[in-house]
């Protein structure tokens, strides 16, 4: 789940994003509530008008929202008032350390790899990277589908060159970290980093300055 506000753009709003939109969306508005749907009939988010009602709208940062408890138990009392039977709930972080178990060729690319990432709880999911110092052993960190970057792109599975990918492997640039090399390239993180274990910026960024991340 994203949750985001363009307060330039869409003022006092909160735009709550589930899953991809492929294809043709339909909408359906309720009490300054839209539930947006897919061609199939998923639901892939709501569009929460008038939020300041419900909860602090000039508290909140422009970009990604991290809902507190309470926000997410108002946005819910909102929907079930507007009639909508959704609930909007917690998912696991999608910002991840990963561990490059494999790594090869792309079959169809001189400088892309085929990698296999394992991100906690033996999940595992093959992710094409187009950094020329990828390679198997490396820990990493992975943006997993539903995850928000800072520049505003939003990761959803896909494929490059005819190979399925599922996420993408981050350099520090476009995890928006200050001290972030100037150069092309994947963070590779130290070792005793835990598997599946949320990012955490702050931390990172400190390590680039210091030397002990380089790329």
């Amino acid at each position: 789940m994203i949750t985001s506000v363009n307060k330039k753009a869409y003022p006092n709003t909160l735009i709550v994003i589930l899953g991809q939109d492929n294809g043709r969306s339909e909408f359906e508005e309720k009490e300054d509530v839209t539930r947006v749907t897919d061609q199939d009939g998923n639901v892939i988010g709501f569009n929460f008008f008038n939020v300041d009602k419900l909860i602090d709208y000039d508290k909140l940062p422009n970009g990604e929202v991290k809902l507190s408890e309470d926000e997410l138990a108002k946005l819910n009392e909102k929907l079930a008032a507007a009639g909508f039977d959704d609930k909007l709930a917690y998912g696991k972080p999608t910002l991840v350390y990963g561990y490059v178990k494999t790594c090869e060729p792309h079959p169809d690319s001189d400088h892309l790899h085929v990698t296999t990432v394992e991100v906690g709880e033996g999940e595992e999911h093959q992710i094409v990277c187009g950094a020329p110092n990828i390679a198997q052993g490396q820990k990493v960190v992975v943006a997993l589908p539903g995850t928000l970057m800072p520049n505003g792109e939003q990761i959803w599975p896909g494929e490059l060159r005819g190979v399925d990918s599922y996420g993408m492997i981050c350099s520090a640039r476009e995890l928006g970290l200050p001290h972030a090399p100037q150069k092309r390239g994947i963070m590779v993180v130290p070792n005793d980093f835990e598997v599946g274990a949320e990012f955490e910026p702050t931390k990172c960024d400190e390590l680039i300055a210091s030397g002990k991340i380089t790329l």
